[in-house]
């Protein structure tokens, strides 16, 4: 990434803004080395694709060449400082006294590249490592994380005890039987992660186990002795206590940033129990 030409003391004829944004783009930094050093025989240095390469420092003495390898401060290479085969040893030395008008103040700092034995060039204003981007996945696992799935509200008729080889029927309350979203965001990316009730898996108590594909119906009327259409159990057994416990299945999707994807189903449960009665049959007199 480059920016306007930054003038410096003694510098060459055209130096480069350099901004470095770790794990984003690259950026080129071409140094081309003062008049008065050129013909001595310092060629100058090239900085190729960062953070990735760092810099080529390349050296001549006498028609001679010779080339290093100098990184960028904070370019992700192997330092500050670099010896080429050579034994050319080249650095950048913060400065921490120096300013240009009209150039930034914070975010970076201004560098010197030198090169023994005799190559100095800069400064240079080299910007501080931008954070990395936080990656929509990373969000949608946020928003997963936030999700506040309703718990079911066991409703049954009849209300009270169920009675042995009557139907019974079963249902959630509705209110637990919406989608719940939540949406992660930072500055430039916002990810929802949405959940939605598939299915409820009753555990009756009795051994048996019945799964529904909705949140079942009430009965409200009719003749009580018919089954329900969507979602239902008989008993065949009286008992006090039959431990009843009802498990809403909820499909987690995430969209956002242009990506999507989905995560493993979510469940949220209740537990009571079912009084289950016997009909005494009235004798005949």
């Amino acid at each position: 990434m480059e920016g306007d030409p930054v003038r410096h003391p003694g510098g060459g004829d055209m130096l480069r803004l350099v901004g470095i944004a770790a794990g984003l783009a690259a950026a080129v930094l071409t140094i081309t080395a003062p008049a008065a050093m050129a013909d001595g025989g310092w060629g100058g240095a090239e900085c190729g694709d960062l953070p990735e390469a760092g810099c080529d420092v390349g050296a001549g003495n006498g028609g001679g060449h010779n080339e290093g390898s100098v990184h960028l401060p904070g370019s992700g290479g192997s330092g500050d400082s670099a010896v080429g085969p050579d034994n050319s040893a080249c650095r950048w030395d913060k400065v921490d006294d120096y300013s240009e008008p009209g150039q930034p103040t914070t975010g970076g700092g201004w560098y010197l590249l030198t090169c023994l034995p005799d190559f100095q060039d800069g400064p240079f204003w080299v910007a501080d490592a931008a954070p990395a981007p936080v990656s929509p996945q990373v969000l949608a696992e946020t928003a997963r994380n936030r999700l506040s799935l309703p718990r079911p509200s066991i409703l049954a008729s009849p209300a009270q005890n169920q009675l042995v080889n009557l139907p019974t029927w079963l249902w959630v309350d509705r209110g637990a039987w919406v989608p719940v979203s939540v949406t992660a965001s930072v500055p430039g990316v916002s990810v929802t992660a949405t959940a939605r009730p598939t299915a409820v898996t009753w555990s009756m108590g009795d051994g048996a186990t019945v799964t529904c594909n909705g949140p079942g119906d009430p009965l409200l009327g009719g003749d009580p002795r018919a089954a329900s259409p969507t979602c239902g159990h008989t008993f065949r057994r009286a008992n006090e206590r039959y431990p009843v416990t009802a498990t809403i299945h909820w499909s987690v999707s995430w969209a956002g940033a242009g990506a999507g994807g989905t995560f493993p189903e979510l469940t949220t449960s209740t537990t009571t129990a079912f009084r289950v009665v016997e009909i005494q049959a009235l004798g005949s007199r």
